[in-house]
């Protein structure tokens, strides 16, 4: 929450609490008071590329000087600076490619176009020699451990979750601390993915580093091909945000992303075949009892009759 009687200025609050900021949030405050109306101008994601530092450390700078978080910090510069209105905002965070007046047909060809680019980029950006091999790894690993913080955890877990269900040993970690302590255990017979659009999250970024040094097969699944990410790992899955502007809450960047374990999820689910039918057979009548049937015509309520769209 911000602060109650502060009268300073954001950039003076900035200023003075600096000195005793860490290394990667002082970074932060560097590029701000170089130029203030950057956080109204740049997404969460593009300020941490710009100060070399990560979405969560953005976060946690928010907090120190006062904000809830960066959305709050936003408006505040914006207030101050007198560019807070909504033009500004919708085109930074919602589309820039969509205008806010256009209709639901426009919006939904111009979505169907943007994902549609970012799943074929990312089809002609792998190699599939990769793939196989990062399959055959799985499939073969004593443990998988896949790392990614925030919306890139989403991923993560669906992947783990895929690959637990066909007899995988998998584990995701978004947690700094359990994904380290998970890390310096694995071995030669371990296979570590992170994945992180920027390829530039601090945690996931010591999470596979730390990995990679016990001795696992390290991947990367990222957007950027000259990322930390991709740097330290064996191999890299370079997938397409098909934005020019990396907006946070653009999915198709998550799209990207589960083409990618989908197509590693089949190949693994095709080398342990056998494994693989017998799990998934299993949990399907494990939870078969939790889903209904489909309701006979008689069973169905009424429709409600669609009101005309004002």
């Amino acid at each position: 929450m911000q602060e109650v009687g502060n009268e300073l200025s954001i950039t003076q609050r900035i200023s003075l609490r600096r000195p005793a900021m860490p290394r990667a949030m002082a970074k932060i405050a560097e590029v701000i008071l170089a130029h203030p109306t950057a956080p109204v101008e740049l997404t969460i994601t593009e300020l941490a590329d710009r100060a070399g530092t990560s979405p969560a450390t953005v976060t946690r700078f928010c907090r120190a000087i006062g904000f809830d978080g960066y959305t709050q910090f936003r408006v505040g510069v914006a207030a101050e600076s007198g560019r807070g209105d909504a033009g500004t905002t919708w085109r930074t965070d919602i589309a820039d490619d969509i205008s806010q007046d256009d209709p639901a047909d426009r919006v939904l060809l111009t979505l169907l176009g943007l994902h549609t680019r970012s799943m074929e980029t990312t089809t002609s950006l792998l190699d599939l020699d990769d793939v196989q091999l990062v399959a055959r790894a799985i499939a073969e690993s004593r443990h998988v451990d896949i790392y990614g913080v925030g919306g890139s955890g989403v991923i993560a877990e669906e992947f783990r979750g895929r690959l637990y269900r066909i007899g995988v040993n998998a584990h995701s970690w978004s947690d700094v601390h359990d994904g380290l302590t998970s890390a310096v255990l694995q071995d030669g017979s371990s296979v570590a993915v992170g994945i992180s659009n920027t390829g530039s999250t601090e945690e996931t970024i010591e999470m596979l580093s730390h990995a990679r040094a016990a001795g696992a097969l390290t991947v990367a699944i990222t957007a950027r091909a000259d990322s930390w990410l991709a740097s330290i790992a064996d191999v890299a899955f370079i997938t397409s945000s098909a934005s020019p502007t990396d907006r946070p809450d653009d999915l198709s960047i998550k799209h990207a992303q589960l083409l990618v374990i989908d197509l590693l999820y089949v190949l693994v689910a095709q080398r342990t075949l056998g494994k693989a039918a017998t799990r998934l057979a299993a949990s399907a009548m494990a939870v078969s009892s939790h889903r209904r049937a489909t309701p006979s015509p008689l069973e169905r309520g009424p429709r409600r009759e669609k009101e005309s769209a004002r």
